[in-house]
């Protein structure tokens, strides 16, 4: 634990939202080789929807949670809480899936939101769930333009109510930032106690039969035939006719999908109770915020007053080695905190009491992979860029479909077994992706100043895209 101010601000790799939801006790790990009819690696969002999933559609199913750690205690019980739709991405869906395949993902994705908050109800679990829309809004004429094509796209697909346009004085009423100019309402969209909804998650799929095991480490995952596969650990294996990968950035470090993604990192700062505060800005009917930036920054209150604020500008990782960094970042906590305070200058003098961060798994192509690996019954699902709340339930009902080769309208979905774009290996892909950072972080700097990036920053900002990268916003 590092304290950016002594007594100020706790900074640590786990972060407020798991400190709040409390303690659980772990399950045990693996320690005997048993058969399953589905092996789910990874214990986060993606892996707890499927082996729900999987149980919902064959109660007599037999379905092994195999996680490293303790099941929702790496980035689903870290995030920001935001639960997104896909309808922010409209445009490049159309682009890439036609109109058909765009509106078929965007009204699954709104069916997750919306199944995630009936689940919590029926569930019994108190994770916040609270649906009040994400506002994207601009905070510098060059971002004044965010989200408007989506919702010029919106308008002519017949979603009008997906997606509304605010003038300035419109965004200034749900919340009075001197930053913030005009927006884009995203209707659907909702936020959670992220750790809350992971552990409760895990509870109840524990409760449903699902063989848990964590500080199960998979070493090895060997597929023998077309329904077999061993996923081996330190202390056992388990046989199953399918296996699921679930591993967020952890697929960097997986053979056949480490060019399919690169890994950069997310911080938050969270403030002590500001009732008073979020009354004085009119920010009070829980509306999730972003940006326009690419290095987006993202902020939501809680039910007690705190204003939680994410900066998606952290440093990438070299591969699949987190090196701690992308969790525990003394200086871009730092910055982040300066980044709220500009924001909400009304909390100077009030106290920022946590810090934490997270790794964030990058598609190239901004959108999550889904789909079977070639050759035996894996099937994966990673590259949310920082957008998993919503779609990992989406990426469950999927996957679920696929273990048990359902062949249903959740695994024809258009985003299922798509090509991919590749991102270079390392080091040049660490050393590109660092020169990028760079420049966009500059980029942004200056128009929020006001001032007109250099050429060489414009260049290097636009080669990404020149060559069919699609960076995160």
């Amino acid at each position: 634990m590092l304290d950016l101010a002594a007594g100020a601000m706790r900074h640590t790799r786990h972060g407020w939202w798991l400190e709040e939801a409390g303690p659980v006790e772990p399950f045990a790990p693996l320690s005997a080789d048993i058969s399953a009819d589905v092996v789910v690696i990874g214990g986060g969002y993606a892996g707890l929807w499927t082996a729900w999933q999987v149980l919902q559609r064959a109660p007599q199913a037999t379905v092994a949670v195999l996680e490293a750690d303790v099941c929702g205690h790496g980035p689903s019980g870290r995030n920001g809480g935001f639960c997104q739709t896909l309808w922010g991405d409209l445009p490049a869906l159309c682009e890439r899936l036609g109109d058909a395949g765009a509106l078929a993902l965007c009204r699954a994705s709104s069916a997750s939101v919306e199944a995630i908050g009936d689940w919590c109800r029926e569930e019994g679990v108190d994770a916040w769930f609270h649906r009040a829309g994400t506002l994207i809004a601009s905070a510098a004429p060059a971002q004044d333009e965010v989200g408007r094509d989506a919702v010029a796209q919106a308008q002519r697909l017949g979603e009008a109510e997906r997606l509304r346009a605010l003038a300035p004085s419109e965004v200034a009423a749900r919340c009075a930032s001197p930053v913030l100019r005009g927006g884009v309402l995203v209707a659907d969209d909702a936020t959670v106690q992220p750790a809350r909804l992971a552990l409760g998650l895990r509870r109840r799929v524990a409760e449903r039969g699902a063989l848990v095991f964590e500080g199960s480490r998979v070493r090895r995952l060997r597929v023998e035939g077309p329904r077999s596969v061993v996923a081996e650990t330190a202390g056992g294996r388990v046989r199953a006719t399918a296996a699921v990968l679930a591993v967020n950035a952890a697929a960097r470090g997986v053979r056949p999908l480490r060019a399919r993604l690169s890994v950069t990192s997310s911080h938050i700062v969270l403030t002590e109770p500001v009732p008073d505060v979020l009354e004085d800005v009119g920010w009070t009917g829980g509306e999730a915020i972003t940006d326009g930036r690419t290095f987006v920054h993202y902020t939501r209150t809680t039910p007690d007053g705190r204003i939680a604020f994410g900066w998606g500008g952290g440093q990438l990782a070299w591969g699949a080695r987190l090196g701690g960094r992308v969790e525990v970042d003394r200086h871009v906590a730092a910055q982040t905190r300066e980044h709220l305070l500009r924001t909400f200058p009304a909390l100077a003098g009030r106290r920022v009491t946590h810090a934490w961060g997270g790794p964030i798994d990058v598609s190239p192509g901004h959108l999550p992979q889904i789909g079977s690996l070639p050759d035996g019954p894996v099937h994966y699902a990673f590259g949310f860029t920082g957008n998993g709340v919503g779609p990992c339930h989406l990426a469950g009902r999927v996957l679920a479909s696929l273990a048990l080769d359902a062949r249903d309208a959740d695994s024809r979905l258009p985003l299922v077994d798509r090509d991919a774009l590749r991102v270079p290996p390392e080091p040049l892909a660490w050393a590109a992706g660092t020169l990028v950072r760079a420049a966009w972080l500059r980029k942004e700097r200056l128009e929020e100043e006001g001032r007109r990036p250099d050429l060489a920053t414009r260049v290097i900002c636009a080669a990404p895209r020149a060559v069919g990268l699609h960076l995160a916003r």
